[in-house]
């Protein structure tokens, strides 16, 4: 017996409106601030309403666009490599093997630190001095390197980290994925001699695409939205050469004190990651039909 749309309204509506309300007001309190000047601690009333201004002083800030660059490699360079790791990892153990459980909760630990205890982990290991980095590069008769004083080594540690905790991530989607896949169609591939290799990307692959479109979009989302690992990590240094767009909004609230500007910086972060998921979910629908 099928429930009326009443029935189903009537239990999912409360949640959905909690959601909607949970997710929409700071979007429109963002929206409402990039119009006006206003002081931290001070009362609303003494807000000033500018206009524009705002996201005139926004655009006309090159950091602005330093920071959404930075943010675009960032999320390129992790988001890429941790789809690449996470398949790989989720295909390497969908199978029964022995000590599979261990493996799985070895891979899944990262995601479960809280970002700044890793930031702060991986501050310490890429130590200059007494990092575990630099000892392990002794060993192999490289000379320690200064990791967080250099930009491009900068850049290359916040990836590294954001790499170690979030590829679990897609290794988790990706392993439930792949356990949904119809075992006889892996089986008339085999018929059909279709080696490992090609059962991988012809078969098994195409038919969990969508979830792999989703996953994506969801990565893309989180990877411009870090903040607390880069904060402890580096805090965008040396120089601005990490601050992603995250990290200079929030410099530019808490520090700078120009709340306006801030939230005209996140509503360009908004429309940023508003167009990739767009593009995800575009590019998830086609792929879903034809699975």
């Amino acid at each position: 017996m099928r429930a009326s749309r009443w029935t189903v309204a009537g239990y999912i509506g409360p949640a959905v409106l909690v959601m909607a309300a949970a997710c929409l007001y700071p979007v429109l309190t963002a929206f409402q601030l990039a119009g006006f000047r206003w002081d931290m601690g001070t009362p609303w009333s003494s807000a000033v309403w500018v206009g524009w201004d705002n996201f005139r002083a926004a655009a006309g800030n090159p950091q602005v666009w330093q920071s959404l660059w930075v943010t675009l490699l960032f999320a390129a360079v992790c988001v890429t490599a941790e789809m690449l790791l996470g398949i790989a990892l989720a295909l390497a153990l969908e199978h029964p093997v022995r000590g599979m459980a261990v493996f799985r909760t070895i891979f899944i630990l990262p995601m479960m630190i809280a970002p700044i205890a890793v930031g702060l982990a991986w501050r310490y290991m890429f130590d200059a001095q007494f990092g575990l980095i630099n000892a392990l590069l002794g060993l192999a008769g490289i000379e320690p390197l200064t990791w967080l004083a250099d930009p491009t080594l900068a850049f290359v540690a916040i990836v590294v980290a954001d790499i170690w905790q979030w590829t679990p991530f897609v290794f988790i989607m990706m392993l439930a994925a792949l356990a949904g896949v119809d075992g006889s169609v892996l089986e008339a591939a085999r018929i059909d001699g279709a080696r490992w290799w090609q059962q991988i990307l012809l078969v098994k692959l195409p038919m969990v695409m969508h979830v792999i479109a989703i996953t994506l979009m969801m990565r893309l989302i989180d990877a411009f939205r870090v903040l607390e690992v880069i904060y402890v990590l580096t805090f965008g240094g040396p120089g601005n050469s990490t601050e992603i767009l995250a990290l200079h909004i929030y410099k530019t609230a808490f520090i700078g004190q120009q709340l306006g500007v801030a939230a005209a910086v996140s509503v360009l972060l908004l429309v940023v990651v508003a167009a990739l998921s767009w593009g995800a979910l575009r590019l998830s629908d086609p792929l879903k039909d034809s699975a």
